[in-house]
């Protein structure tokens, strides 16, 4: 069974006719910049409107209400949103184990939004959007901008979440060193359409 299913998913700048990815599995999408995978992650969420159809578990999308979707399929956009003063504002329940495995400790909840950099809203917005338990991360380039250890880190942490959980994974990277590290299967993008076989 599939856990996340595309069926016909179409919109200005999307075109993905097909696309299963199984549970526990990660699956990773590339192409150039602008051809539409960020587009594409963000329709699947339900962020933009699009035709066609996605399913959870075989259950259609269109049988969710918007916040029960986009809390079970969660999409991690590149540069994260940060809305209140403090880190653990942004959360109610910040899991340590997961903190730590991306080099934090529990201080950080602590610290002001304000004096973070780039790399560490990064690490953190993904054990914020953890902290949720979805069934399904859409990632946009996670580990972007982050040096060597720490993208090793992100590597781990989601590999370890999903064959904990069974939960799915998409995940853009323009990487094809980290595509062939984090992905069982890995497909192109270029001008909003998705290849998923040879003659797309």
């Amino acid at each position: 069974m599939s856990r996340l299913r595309i069926d016909g998913l179409r919109a200005p700048g999307v075109d993905a006719a097909e696309l299963a990815v199984a549970a526990a599995e990660c699956v990773a999408l590339f192409g150039p910049s602008g051809g539409g995978k960020t587009r594409l992650l963000r329709a699947i969420a339900d962020l933009d409107e699009a035709a066609g159809e996605v399913f959870l578990d075989d259950r259609p999308r269109s049988t969710f209400a918007a916040p029960a979707w986009r809390r079970r399929v969660m999409y991690l956009a590149a540069d994260s949103a940060w809305w209140q003063p403090q880190v653990r504002d942004h959360a109610s329940d910040w899991p340590a184990a997961q903190l730590a495995a991306l080099g934090f400790g529990d201080d950080v909840l602590d610290w002001e939004v304000a004096r973070l950099s780039s790399g560490e809203r990064q690490r953190l917005a993904l054990v914020r959007a953890l902290a949720r338990a979805p069934d399904v991360l859409l990632l946009d380039e996670p580990s972007a901008n982050l040096d060597v250890p720490n993208t090793t880190r992100v590597e781990r942490l989601i590999d370890d979440w999903r064959r904990s959980t069974g939960g799915s994974v998409l995940w853009v990277s323009h990487d094809p060193d980290q595509r062939q590290r984090v992905a069982a299967r890995a497909f192109e993008i270029a001008a909003g359409r998705l290849r998923v076989r040879p003659d797309d």
